[in-house]
């Protein structure tokens, strides 16, 4: 018997599309991130689920009813439970979070279309927990522009996001990551957050992006390791993620699971973020197993139990790379030991 079997484990489908396209390679199928997922196995232990991306290649936003419950069964069959849902809210479909009313108005709608699409799932039976995942949809550098009013106006629409998908049921998790205006530093994401005001709003926390919070990427004066820190320091490192996480952690409602070696990367049409690195990689700043308890376990030590599933994001690998089992059982064998360090035990 396993030793916990919380939180479950998921793989994610939108790094088979995100940084993909004509600029750089192809899209990975659905039919393949599937199948990777579902092969992927470590001493008997399978993904429980798969988080998704509601947008093309792999998904319409814009199904019927009768198509998502098709997409549910599909989803059964393989045994794959669905978590988080990541709504397309970027243009040309959505729009900027600061933009004009209609760049909003797209914004909110496509917020209201993953809802009814997770919402769906839900009734399927197929989604017994998750998010909705959303982001400001503009750059740090319109952001700065004007940073008190445009946080402010990024908050009137994830407000009205927010009413949107409680009709539904739904929560919001914003991403934090370095490419996004309002949300590229630790301290612009709490301030955003707090702006929204609305109890269905939270943090979708990435182990790779979170971790260019430290080095002040897109916001220096938000830094809170040294320019010239020396990564041997582990001491240094572990004192500036509990600095970190005991500030974002109270918001966070989402978790990925995920390596980086300090560095960002950005391929297709995606703006350079946090390099997401294979959990082997010999250049990984983080002790996954480990690191991932800064954000598992609050202050004292006790686990959060904040969320039921947590996600491998793998975004920008080459193609070669994964469409390669191996890739995916070594991420699972990543993934087993922050369950085995940071989960629990439910009677199923």
């Amino acid at each position: 018997m396993q030793k916990n079997n919380y939180p479950k484990l998921h793989n994610a489908t939108w790094p088979g599309v995100v940084g993909k396209g004509p600029d750089s390679q192809p899209p990975i199928s659905l039919d393949t991130m599937l199948e990777l997922t579902v092969n992927a196995e470590v001493d008997g232990v399978k993904f429980d689920g798969i988080d998704i991306g509601l947008f093309d290649p792999h998904f319409d936003i814009d199904s019927s009813d009768d198509g998502i419950k098709k997409i549910a069964e599909r989803m059964a069959s393989l045994d794959l439970n669905v978590g988080s849902v990541v709504a397309p809210i970027w243009p040309p479909t959505g729009g900027s979070a600061m933009g004009s009313r209609e760049d909003r108005n797209r914004f909110v709608e496509q917020v209201r279309k993953a809802a009814n699409f997770a919402q769906k799932l839900r009734e399927y039976g197929v989604r017994p927990d998750g998010v909705i995942r959303i982001d400001s949809a503009t750059d740090p550098a319109t952001w700065s522009k004007d940073p008190v009013a445009n946080t402010k106006l990024i908050a009137q629409t994830f407000r009205e996001a927010c009413d949107i998908a409680a009709d539904y049921g739904e929560d919001l998790a914003a991403e934090g990551e370095v490419c996004w205006g309002g949300m590229q530093s630790w301290k612009a994401m709490v301030d955003t957050l707090a702006e929204v005001d609305r109890p269905n709003i939270g943090f979708q926390a990435d182990m790779a992006h979170t971790l260019l919070y430290l080095l002040g990427v897109n916001k220096p004066e938000d830094r809170i390791l040294a320019a010239d820190f020396d990564w041997s320091d582990r001491a240094a490192l572990e004192e500036a993620l509990q600095t970190l996480t005991n500030a974002l952690r109270p918001w966070t409602i989402d978790f990925h699971v995920a390596q980086n070696d300090g560095t960002v990367h950005g391929t297709g049409s995606h703006d350079k973020t946090g390099r997401h690195c294979l959990a082997n990689d010999p250049n990984g700043k983080l002790n996954i197993a480990h690191d991932a308890g800064y954000w598992l376990r609050n202050e004292d030590g006790n686990l959060t139990k904040a969320f039921r599933h947590i996600c491998w994001d793998g975004c920008m690998f080459d193609n070669s790379v994964m469409t390669e089992q191996s890739t995916w059982n070594n991420i699972l064998a990543a993934m087993i030991k922050v369950r085995d360090q940071h989960g629990w035990y439910e009677a199923e």
